[in-house]
């Protein structure tokens, strides 16, 4: 039995061995076969390029962060001098450095700021109403220093042209419908533009048949009817807010009362005065203005049934002496009126004028046909002006400016306005 035993013992033996060992075997060509160690190699070696492709896609993107802010200022100085040009200021560098600086590009600190006068290149090399503004910074490398240690030099430029040739300038930050035209209208702005400083989605309101032409239109918020609007030199929203020309123009004091309740019915000439309680001018009335200024203290203007209303440089200034019941105006039924506003003084270029303080959305109604003539500014800051008529028949200058305005009927205006004392509305478009 212990021989037997033991001849057993040694054959389990030579078994385990040789399991022991195809174990080992098997093992070995397992681990010749077994490619997971590969990945780890790969992303080994490729671990330098992964990380300089994420680093130096992390200085591109912020390069063009930076542009993107330059740009922005370039846009937004180009635009301000060429406002600042239309309104004659000094120095159009000055407020192109001005307006740069407060998006943080200073010339001559961390930036260089290069402004043109016509522009140096480009399609409006030759237009002297355009201005070029070029802003550039050296920003400092990071990854790519590796290789090279310049500074990168970023560069934007913009390319604006002042206008003078704004004829409608609605001022309503928020209204909709600042400006409108509904129905069947035609308005045609006559190598003028119009402006529209509402920002809300349906600023200007262009609706039913009505068509509206003009030079150019510029909306801070949006337009609904686009389809009915023509720009020759394009229609844009999301346009600048254009300021008030005449914000700084005041009348001078009056006082007391030249005329009480002022009606006739005939041919006459009226002198400059206080008129209280208005003027009312019935069928037939033929009014002829003395120049100087003429206050309507309280009331209103009504005219009706072929009146007519003239004077050369003469204002007509709409108002209230104790802030209550402010003047205004119906003209209606065919009227007429021809006025001429002053070249000189300080109300010089404005023919109709409206009191600052008086409601918002004062009803000024301007609907007497194509009899109506105006020379220089019709300034209502607060009113709601209604418009039908064409302007341009014996005036060839004409500024509308309201807090909102609506044409009801065909009209035409035009701004020709050499000679006739206006202050241009100061606008501008980008170009490039």
């Amino acid at each position: 039995m212990a021989r037997f035993s033991l001849t057993i013992s040694r054959a389990a033996h030579e078994t385990v061995l040789l399991q022991g060992r195809s174990r080992w075997f098997a093992l070995i060509k397992r681990f010749g076969r077994d490619d997971a160690g590969v990945y780890a190699v790969i992303t080994a070696l490729a671990l330098p390029v992964l990380v300089g492709a994420a680093a130096f896609g992390t200085e591109e993107g912020l390069l063009l962060y930076k542009h993107r802010q330059m740009q922005h200022a370039a846009d937004s100085s180009a635009v301000s001098a060429a406002v600042s040009y239309t309104a004659g200021a000094p120095s159009i560098v000055t407020q192109a450095n001005a307006v740069t600086a407060e998006y943080g590009f200073v010339n001559g600190a961390n930036a260089t700021i290069i402004v043109n006068q016509p522009p140096q290149t480009g399609p409006n090399q030759n237009n002297p109403k355009a201005i070029e503004v070029i802003v550039s910074q050296n920003r400092p490398r990071l990854f790519s220093s590796i290789w090279d240690t310049t500074p990168v030099t970023v560069t934007a430029r913009a390319v604006a042209v002042s206008r003078e040739d704004v004829c409608v300038l609605a001022l309503d930050r928020t209204a909709s419908g600042a400006f409108t035209a509904q129905g069947s209208v035609n308005v045609s702005l006559v190598n003028c533009a119009v402006d529209d400083d509402s920002d809300h989605q349906n600023a200007m309101s262009v609706g039913g048949a009505s068509q509206v032409s003009a030079q150019f239109v510029g909306v801070v918020g949006s337009i609904s009817g686009t389809q009915n609007v023509t720009g020759v030199d394009g229609k844009i929203t999301g346009y600048h807010i254009v300021d008030d020309p005449y914000q700084n123009v005041t009348p001078p004091p009056f006082n007391g009362c030249d005329h009480q309740n002022y009606s006739t019915k005939s041919t006459v000439t009226i002198s400059p005065g206080v008129y209280c309680g208005g003027m009312d001018l019935g069928a037939g009335a033929a009014v002829t203005m003395d120049p100087g200024i003429y206050y309507l203290d309280q009331g209103s203007l009504s005219m009706a049934g072929g009146a007519s209303l003239s004077g050369t440089g003469a204002t007509l200034v709409f108002t209230s002496s104790n802030g209550d019941n402010y003047a205004n105006a119906k003209l209606t039924g065919r009227t007429t009126i021809n006025i001429v506003a002053p070249t000189t003084g300080p109300l010089a270029g404005i023919a109709i004028y409206g009191d600052r303080n008086m409601p918002v959305g004062t009803s000024f109604d301007f609907t007497g046909g194509n009899g109506q003539a105006v020379g220089g500014a019709i300034y209502l800051p607060k009113a709601a002006v209604s418009w039908a008529g064409n302007a341009t028949t014996t005036q060839p200058c004409t500024q509308l400016i309201a807090d909102t305005i609506q044409f009801v009927g065909d009209s035409g205006l035009s701004v020709n306005c050499p000679g006739y004392g206006i202050k241009p509305i100061a606008t501008a478009s980008l170009l490039e």
